[in-house]
């Protein structure tokens, strides 16, 4: 059997290139100073095209060199993948956000979404109208759903990522005691003792019923009773603003500008009040995975969603 070879086994940029050089120049010392190289690796890529082409491309007339009727059909094309080649291996100068269109995904917490959204599309309104915006429930583990290009980022408190994940802090946070205006709690200095007395509802997407604040309590010799759990901070500060129990809300942290993040308690009316005990910070970040760290488009959300959950004084006129 005669072994068939594949014409891609031909394939090389580089010979597109040196031959739109050689049928440009009509010169191998030309085309060799074209392209930086010595007139025998010239001559030598000329043979290898010859050989693939299976045509002289360029014979000698006298002094000069001569095209063939197949060199002179090849001129224009070769030329065009060179640009096509050069306009592809170019690295992008920007993107056109006025032309941009696209829908981005975003997984994140209800509080997170709701405090996100109107900046980000106030943002895509004003620079990029063609964008719209996902907002899908959290998961457990969002890892696959970007591995995966399910979502386009994380935003929240990561604390489960792939090992390739591309991960940023926005903001750091406390977490305050939200309760409604009148609430007993609000009559005098909130102690571990009125605050462990109150009834509370938590927020799990696991439904669990305890968490740091039971910790920082249980150092005291305190316990609370815990009437509800809900999956969301917002239903949760809802439930909070329309009883007397209480619910953990996060707030900035003094000295810092108020985050977006602290708009629906002040939307539902709920006073939040100075919890007397240490508790860990709140860091909400955003993860993506790298297969969209160079993408403008990618890049253009990221600027957006940092100027939405991290303003600076100014931009909260604080």
């Amino acid at each position: 059997m005669i072994p068939v070879t594949s014409p891609a086994a031909n394939l090389d940029a580089n010979l597109a290139v040196a031959l739109d050089a050689l049928l440009t120049e009509q010169s191998v010392t030309r085309a060799a100073a074209r392209l930086h190289t010595s007139p025998a690796a010239m001559s030598r890529t000329l043979a290898r095209l010859r050989r693939v082409l299976q045509d002289p491309l360029l014979v000698r007339a006298g002094q000069a060199m001569v095209p063939t009727p197949r060199a002179e059909a090849l001129r224009g094309e070769a030329a065009a993948v060179v640009r096509r080649l050069e306009e592809l291996l170019t690295p992008s100068g920007g993107i056109d956000l006025a032309a941009l269109r696209r829908t981005f995904t975003v997984q994140a917490a209800d509080l997170v979404g709701a405090a996100l959204a109107p900046g980000l599309l106030g943002l895509a309104r004003s620079q990029a109208p063609g964008v719209s915006l996902r907002v899908l429930a959290e998961e457990w583990e969002a890892g696959p759903a970007l591995r995966e290009g399910r979502i386009d980022l994380e935003i929240g408190s990561i604390d489960h990522v792939d090992p390739e994940t591309r991960v940023e802090e926005l903001v750091t946070l406390r977490m305050a005691a939200g309760v409604r205006t009148g609430h007993p709690l609000t009559e005098g200095p909130l102690t571990a003792a009125g605050l462990a007395a109150a009834e509370h509802v938590t927020v799990s997407r696991r439904g669990r019923f305890t968490g740091p604040l039971d910790a920082a309590l249980a150092e005291q010799g305190l316990s609370r009773r815990v009437g509800a759990t809900l999956p969301g901070h917002l239903a949760a500060m809802s439930l909070a603003a329309a009883s007397d129990m209480v619910c953990l809300v996060p707030t900035a942290l003094p000295g810092d500008p108020l985050s977006p993040l602290t708009h629906p308690a002040q939307a539902l009316g709920l006073r939040l009040l100075d919890i007397p005990l240490p508790l860990p910070p709140l860091t909400i970040g955003m993860a993506w995975h790298p297969r969209h760290s160079a993408d403008g488009a990618h890049q253009w959300l990221r600027a957006a969603v940092r100027r939405v959950l991290r303003p600076t004084s100014a931009e909260t006129g604080s």
